[in-house]
């Protein structure tokens, strides 16, 4: 039964100190060459950043920081790793005596199995997670990997280890400390530090009789006032008269309109100078005579 349970699960049957102890050693040696990579890529762009910030080029280093939050956030776990490969081998006494993973050992080893999923330049640290797999069985590393419920994986490391881009706010907070640590005053707008540009319009406390008028305000308002009047049910076609003198009278009213309609568009005109003095439309509208 214990047999066909472990091919189930997709675990082996025992574990070997021999064959995880050469593993992490390995991993080590590694990590140091990986750590002192990124250390020095890390001094390089710290550099170009400050060389930007003494040329006022601020705002070409508000994004070059950005990489010095990268390559230190993999040096940070780069460590946690480190110190994760000496634990277990310091206690890989116990993998031995334990059938599953033991609580003390869990975040460790979670932490590594998720760790090898994000980097491609680890062949050690995948070998790791194949031992762990065969002895724990892959449904302890789909957890890992995916960071289930309850997946013991550090969050540090998660956080460290993200894909997603430093918002703004850490990598002010970086750039402002270099900025004082070399005696720099940063100039920065809204716009480079990712804000968002205000709509244009009124603000929401300015009086609407304080915004200026926008060509066929006017229009729209009389046009609007005229058919709460009556306006659009007198120009129905369908309407039905009771007889000749009704009919004329309408005609009457909508003439009107008409008239109220033109002298609202020219006086409109004038107020916004779209006509010139010279133009037709400019002179005083003739009398409709109704």
């Amino acid at each position: 039964m214990g047999r066909k349970l472990d091919r189930i699960l997709g675990r082996g049957r025992g574990f070997r100190a021999s064959t995880l102890k050469p593993l992490l050693s390995l991993a080590l040696t590694r990590l140091s060459v990986l750590k002192n990579q990124r250390q020095v890529r890390s001094s390089n762009s710290l550099s170009d950043v400050l060389q930007l910030l003494q040329l006022g080029h601020h705002e070409r280093a508000l994004y070059r920081v950005e990489q010095v939050i990268k390559d230190q956030n993999m040096v940070d776990a780069y460590l946690l790793m480190e110190s994760y490969c000496n634990l277990l081998i310091e206690r890989v006494d116990l993998l031995e005596q334990e059938r599953e993973c033991p609580d003390e050992l869990k975040e460790a080893i979670s932490s590594l199995i998720y760790a090898s999923s994000r980097c491609g330049e680890f062949p050690e640290l995948i070998q790791i997670r194949s031992v762990f797999q065969s002895y724990f069985g892959k449904e302890f590393v789909a957890c890992s990997i995916e960071l289930r419920n309850y997946c013991g994986v550090n969050t540090k490391m998660i956080q460290k280890m993200s894909t997603t881009h430093p918002n703004m706010e850490s990598r002010m907070k970086l750039l402002e400390e270099i900025a004082a640590e070399n005696g720099i005053v940063l100039h920065l707008n809204e716009t480079d530090m990712g804000e968002n540009l205000k709509p244009e319009g009124p603000n929401p406390g300015e009086p609407s009789s304080s915004r200026s008028p926008r060509a066929g305000d006017d229009i729209e308002t009389s046009l609007d006032g005229m058919e709460s009047v009556g306006l659009s049910d007198s120009l129905k076609a369908k309407q039905k008269y009771k007889d000749v003198a009704g009919a004329a009278q309408a005609a009457f009213e909508s003439a009107a309109y008409a008239a109220a309609a033109a002298r609202a568009a020219v006086e409109l005109s004038r107020s916004n100078g779209s006509f010139g003095p010279d133009s037709p439309s400019s002179r005083s509208p003739r009398k409709i005579e109704t």
